[in-house]
């Protein structure tokens, strides 16, 4: 049993679950919506969220842990950017719920359970 455990393992080693939580949320900010199943959709919801917290205070440390967190490639320069500048002057007087999970469907190969996770508006 699972009980207070902290996380998801979703089938993957720490590195390539750190790697698949970095490239979605790389996805998410660029794209503001994406579709993926409902336990990375949640793991996602966590990292992202904390990750909009620090960035409200955006100094040269939060540009360096949002880098961090988001990878360290063209990419995420790119997402860190976005974060700081568009993103989370949009929930300056919002604690916490940046983010929301509508289920939509199953998928057809493997009947799992899909989702797309976008910011609040």
């Amino acid at each position: 049993m699972r009980h207070k455990h902290g996380y998801r393992k979703l089938g993957r080693d720490s590195e390539h679950r750190l790697a698949l939580l970095r490239n979605l949320a790389c996805d998410l900010v660029e794209n503001e919506r994406i579709k993926t199943t409902v336990p990375k959709a949640k793991e996602l919801r966590r990292y992202i969220e904390k990750i909009i917290t620090k960035s409200k205070n955006a100094d040269f440390n939060t540009h360096r842990y949002v880098y961090s967190k988001l990878g360290s490639n063209k990419r995420a320069k790119a997402a860190t950017k976005k974060v700081i500048e568009e993103i989370a002057p949009k929930f300056e007087n919002r604690n916490g719920g940046y983010t929301r999970i509508i289920k939509t469907k199953f998928r057809r190969g493997d009947a799992a359970e899909m989702c797309i996770i976008e910011f609040v508006n």
